[in-house]
């Protein structure tokens, strides 16, 4: 594999192992095809295990890189991490207002409750704005090789394409299985959770070719995504698997998701 690669150009190898991050997430999303007659407390303890998720991916995933690629930026590394978390959370909050003035029937015509209709539009605006930055890190890494192509940097940004892939497979069923559980089909359902995988193909194309001015901007975003999922978590996720009263169930699931995302993160560096 590190043959082909290796005689493809930096753009086109982004495109490729951003493929494969997107797969990860289509095959993440795909477990809500096995769901069989779940129960409430099933369903409840999935958007708590997905709350988890969000969570651990928006440290290990999102702000820790930012910290340390903003450690010879010439600032101070935690302002990036500060400035882009907060952003990340206003946007969100702007975001939340004004879906709640607006019809979204014409997409979400199968979730009869509209805090539940809330609740979908800002998970899946979260996850694939998450996915963005990702993305773009993915690009910048292979698009260095234009100017530093050795097989150990080629291999290196592989090894991140294939941690982002991996850790994407928890993340397409934290958007699947929540949706499925507030009404939707499952195979809308489905297609909204890869959904939030597809711009990381595209945004690593953009990372690849822009590398010189995307790399700076980088921790910002990445930061950007973490307290845009924080503000998710924080006003949708957790109150909503309490709603039907399963509690201490929907508690452990989300440190579960918190446990199985960190592990993730950490084992794949």
């Amino acid at each position: 594999m590190l043959d082909i690669m290796k005689d493809t150009s930096p753009v086109m190898q982004a495109f490729i192992g951003t493929l494969f991050t997107w797969g990860m997430t289509a095959l993440g999303a795909s477990l809500v095809f096995f769901v069989r007659g779940a129960n409430q407390k099933f369903l409840d303890s999935m958007l708590a295990f997905a709350g988890g998720v969000m969570i651990a991916a928006s440290y290990w995933s999102l702000l820790a890189p930012a910290i340390d690629m903003s450690e010879n930026s010439g600032v101070a590394s935690w302002i990036p991490a500060v400035v882009g978390f907060l952003l990340g959370g206003v946007l969100l909050l702007g975001i939340d207002r004004i879906l709640s003035k607006i019809d979204t029937d014409r997409y979400l015509y199968d979730i009869k409750d509209n805090k539940a209709k809330n609740r979908t539009a800002l998970l899946v605006f979260s996850m694939t704005l998450h996915n963005i930055p990702e993305g773009l890190a993915v690009g910048v890494a292979f698009g260095a090789l234009a100017s530093t192509s050795t097989e150990s940097t080629l291999a290196s940004a592989m090894a991140l394409a294939l941690g982002i892939g991996i850790q994407n497979f928890p993340e397409g069923t934290a958007v699947s299985m929540p949706l499925h559980r507030d009404g939707m089909s499952k195979m809308k359902s489905f297609m909204f959770g890869q959904f939030s995988g597809m711009v990381e193909p595209i945004a690593a194309v953009i990372g690849a070719l822009a590398v010189i001015w995307i790399q700076p901007i980088l921790p910002y975003a990445l930061s950007f995504a973490a307290g845009a999922m924080i503000f998710v978590v924080a006003k949708e996720i957790i109150p909503g698997s309490h709603e039907k009263g399963n509690v201490n169930l929907a508690s452990m699931s989300l440190m579960i998701g918190f446990a199985v995302m960190m592990a993730l993160d950490v084992a794949l560096g």
